[in-house]
């Protein structure tokens, strides 16, 4: 029998193949999409004024100090009357977000809404209550809308769809160029994955800009959303992506091989320069590191299953090359799969900092799911390797074929894998959570007499330290002789714990060793002993986490 008429008899097989793949992969990605919840990923730590707070006088500004840098999107000012004003005058002093007050703030209560991207391209939005002189009767609106969830499954969509283009595309594309020149195998899947990269790409522009104003996916159209979603770290990933696929689809149509390895070997880097740019590893520390070990994990996954698709297209249709490249495949995967485990294990122990996040947090549970994923996918690999890879080098019968469905069952396995990877874009990692658990509450208490910042840290229960900076009513330095603290918590039935503060070199008081146990609002009495004969008392509620 010719060559030619076994690869016809075997392309009924093999496409059937296909349909039961991809049968698989929408239930696989069916299951994914069904988990996780979208989270913030930066904490607001302090806002002026404090969230609660009644002022005496109106506040010429406003401003929201964060755990991290941030980049201001929309706040907004809902006023006692209902009526609600956009605030765009803003400055950014690093995590502190500073906005010009309107000059005609009424009595009453006031809303602050604000929306901002976090450090890792990620929005989070919240909103401040503060009241100037007396609080209104029937508070002012607070409009934060919750999560939209069509926008969330549009943007876990695109965002697999994108990844899918870069590692099946971007490392078909290397594959071809560097394990199986001149093959035709498999290039028109490699080629059109990599056109649907190219539409994903500028879509998830558009949905990362409409997450980023918190709109409807019919904002789409509205270029304020185009402009939101390129003004985060996110676009530098996008731009890099689309480049990326550009060089790789160039690659494909390139007869002259070391021009063609030369364009892939750069686009298999601009995978991992891509998604090194923006994401968790965007904001975490030290980004020397977490940055490189982005850029090894990325660059070894497009490698791995960029190569899947044509080689089992070349072993199903008993291509002539296929044992020969089977065996420079073979050679060169543990080197790769060493460096993926190293970058995978670094970046694991940096987002999670402590072995309990892994089955308490969100982040935790999605690894767990993509470590179960991807040891079904290693030891599948495995026995692939162990069980046809010498028998295909001997030509011994059905070898390849049987070797070529397994490659399709390992495919499943890596858009399952990528399906469960896309649920990172909505839960923040233990690290992030850790630091806004460490975030400290605060409030500032403003009488014509004397002001005070109050700053309890970590703010919620447990022992806490609590600094106090006295300011005289004309906002110059107060020298105190005493300053005491009164802390209660009338709801839960706990009676004011009086501590004395202690003063230190730089001027700010400082009480140490306290526990609060419960939490909740605690109301918070300073008595600042002025002179002899002068005592200012400040009172105001500060909120305690649990």
């Amino acid at each position: 029998m010719q060559p030619s008429s076994v690869r016809e008899r075997e392309r009924p097989r093999f496409q059937a193949r296909w349909r039961i793949l991809a049968t698989l992969v929408v239930v696989v990605l069916a299951l994914a999409a069904s988990a996780g919840e979208a989270l913030a990923h930066a904490a607001l730590l302090r806002a002026e004024p404090a969230d609660g707070a009644v002022v005496a006088d109106p506040p010429t500004r406003f401003s929201l100090t964060f755990n991290e840098p941030v980049a201001p999107l929309v706040l907004k000012l809902a006023r006692p009357d209902g009526s609600t004003l956009t605030l765009d005058r803003l400055s950014q002093d690093g995590p502190t977000v500073a906005v010009e007050a309107p000059g005609d703030l009424a009595s009453g209560t006031h809303v602050l809404s604000w929306r901002v991207v976090s450090e890792d391209g990620h929005p989070v939005a919240g909103a401040v209550v503060f009241s100037v002189r007396t609080p209104s009767t029937v508070a002012a609106p607070i409009t934060v809308p919750p999560y939209q969830d069509p926008v969330r499954g549009t943007i876990w969509v695109v965002k697999l769809a994108l990844l899918a283009s870069l590692f099946f595309g971007v490392g078909g594309a290397f594959y071809r160029a560097w394990l199986s020149p001149g093959s035709r195998y498999g290039v028109r899947f490699v080629s059109r994955i990599i056109v649907l990269g190219l539409i994903a790409a500028p879509l998830s522009v558009g949905l990362q800009g409409i997450d980023a104003l918190d709109g409807t996916l019919s904002g789409v159209a509205m270029p304020a959303t185009w402009a939101a979603g390129l003004s985060t770290s996110y676009g530098r990933t996008v731009i890099v992506a689309a480049v990326t696929l550009l060089l790789a689809l160039v690659t494909l149509r390139q007869a002259v091989q070391r021009y063609s390895r030369g364009l892939s070997l750069l686009a298999l880097a601009g995978v991992g320069v891509a998604l090194a740019a923006s994401g968790h590893a965007g904001a975490a520390h030290p980004q020397w590191l977490t940055r490189s070990a982005v850029f090894l994990h990325t660059v070894s996954i497009a490698f791995w299953i960029g190569a899947l698709v044509p080689l089992a297209t070349q072993l199903s249709a008993r291509a002539p090359e296929s044992a020969a490249t089977l065996q420079r495949f073979s050679r060169i995967i543990p080197i790769v799969l060493v460096l993926l485990a190293a970058s995978g294990i670094t970046l694991a122990i940096i987002q999670l900092e402590r072995p309990s996040a892994l089955w308490t947090t969100d982040y935790g549970d999605v690894l767990l799911i993509k470590g179960g994923l991807l040891l079904a996918l290693l030891g599948l690999a495995a026995a692939n390797r162990w069980r046809w890879t010498a028998p295909v080098g001997r030509d011994r019968p059905n070898a390849a074929r049987h070797l070529a469905r397994a490659i399709l069952v390992e495919t499943v396995l890596v858009v399952g894998i990528l399906g469960v990877v896309s649920l990172w874009r909505f839960t923040p990692p233990p690290r992030a959570l850790a630091s806004a658990a460490q975030a400290p509450a605060y409030v500032h208490i403003h009488t014509p007499a004397a002001m005070a910042d109050i700053t309890v840290l970590p703010g919620r229960t447990g022992p806490v330290t609590i600094t106090v900076v006295t300011i005289a009513g004309d906002f110059t330095p107060l020298e105190a002789k005493e300053v005491t603290l009164a802390l209660a918590n009338p709801a839960a039935g706990i009676e004011p714990i009086r501590r004395p503060a202690q003063k230190r070199d730089d001027g700010t008081w400082v009480v140490d060793g306290l526990v609060l146990p419960t939490p909740g609002r605690w109301s918070v009495r300073a008595d600042i002993l002025i002179s002899d004969f002068e005592l200012v008392t400040l009172e105001d509620t500060i909120e305690i986490r649990p």
